[in-house]
């Protein structure tokens, strides 16, 4: 019988894994609800490389260097199915705060430039950076370090 790992970063890893329970905060965002989850959070929509439908995924904000330019990390790495969409058509939709559906294009970060991004995010929040660390390598047996980020460029509102 399976030995079920009951640590917090093996429940989380089996939460990242479960498609309801990560899909659950679209439908706030497409509410126009989304700032409720923070600034730490997207909700992305991007076309299917296949279909050409529009898809929606929630993804952690790594960074925001610069107005209307946010950082995203692929923690299933290249293989994520919203990753493999942006690389087909990298023409997209982020909500963001007070940002809803606003056009966006998306840019892949090299290796150093990830890992950079990756280091500024630990420096930052070192207690999440812990455990999503952690989590994430239980969920797809990958070191975090070697993740991909995403850049995502569109105009801000001004306030």
């Amino acid at each position: 019988m399976p030995r079920i790992d009951l640590t917090l970063s093996g429940i989380g890893a089996r939460m990242l894994r479960t498609r309801w329970l990560v899909r659950a905060p679209i439908p706030l965002y497409r509410a126009g609800l989304g700032r409720l989850l923070g600034r730490r959070v997207l909700m992305l929509e991007h076309l299917g490389r296949k279909s050409g439908l529009p898809r929606y995924v929630c993804l952690e904000v790594v960074a925001h260097p610069t107005p209307g330019h946010l950082l995203v990390v692929s923690g299933f790495g290249t293989g994520a199915q919203w990753y493999r969409n942006l690389m087909a058509h990298p023409e997209c939709r982020v909500s963001w705060g007070r940002v809803r559906r606003a056009p966006s294009v998306a840019r892949f970060l090299t290796p150093v430039q990830s890992r950079t991004a990756l280091d500024g995010y630990a420096a930052r929040y070192p207690a999440s950076w812990r455990m999503l660390r952690r989590t994430i390598q239980k969920a797809v047996s990958t070191p975090v370090d070697t993740l991909p980020v995403v850049e995502l460029a569109f105009e801000e509102p001004s306030r």
